[in-house]
């Protein structure tokens, strides 16, 4: 059983204030879980604007470190940027895999977004009613049905995921910031004293970020 993981947050720097998850087992969808959750920090004008969650909807929920004993019990969990994922999550017990980081090996070249993958690769899947894209289970679905074709198509094993995911990967696209959507290779040619910065200032970078920072850097 792999279990599919997603959340909605205050920012970029964390604050949990959504939790889902799916189960895939045979090749089916199963067993949905979601809850609202109280943050530790306010939530950013931004990231209401993206996923529509207000103050007011989580100030009496539950925190993070109640609610997540009942995401326990898989062997493998799946997220799309599941260093993202993992970081803003109390520790699971189990491994991690990426379905962008799976992405970006099966199919070089395309846009790597969850609903980039959606369209370009014309996933069928029933999401849940009266949610929409950046509510946390309905993202849940649109991975998993990602995670099924990926497995259709490569064959890889639970195991092999795991490995690819831990490999650390070249970033296209900066996702983020004054840049976001710029193809990092420009930004390198146009502003390396952008990235120069973003290496010495912002902590919360990804290994795969900071790695293609470098390498675009150690190429001018």
């Amino acid at each position: 059983m792999l279990r599919v993981i997603d959340t909605e947050t205050c920012g970029l720097q964390g604050g949990v204030v959504e939790v889902a998850s799916v189960d895939i087992e045979g090749g089916r969808i199963v067993n949905p879980m979601s809850d609202l959750v109280r943050p530790d920090r306010p939530i950013s004008h931004q990231a209401m604007a993206i996923h529509k969650i207000t103050e007011d909807m989580v100030a009496d929920k539950p925190w993070i470190e109640e609610i997540i004993p009942r995401y326990h019990g898989s062997s493998y969990y799946v997220a799309h940027n599941a260093s993202f994922d993992s970081r803003m999550l109390p520790d699971m017990p189990g491994e991690w895999i990426c379905t962008v980081k799976l992405a970006r090996r099966l199919w070089p070249g395309i846009k790597y977004s969850n609903m980039g993958l959606y369209k370009s690769l014309k996933l069928e899947v029933e999401t849940p009613p009266g949610l929409h894209h950046h509510r946390a289970l309905f993202d849940c679905y649109i991975t998993a049905a990602l995670l099924i074709r990926i497995m259709d198509e490569s064959g890889w094993t639970p195991d092999q995921m795991v490995t690819i995911t831990g490999r650390p990967a070249l970033v296209s696209t900066m996702m983020f910031g004054k840049y976001r959507g710029k193809k990092i290779e420009e930004i390198a040619q146009d502003d390396p004293g952008y990235l120069r910065w973003m290496l010495n200032n912002i902590k919360e970078l990804t290994p795969d970020l900071r790695m293609t920072l470098r390498h675009y850097l150690e190429a001018e």
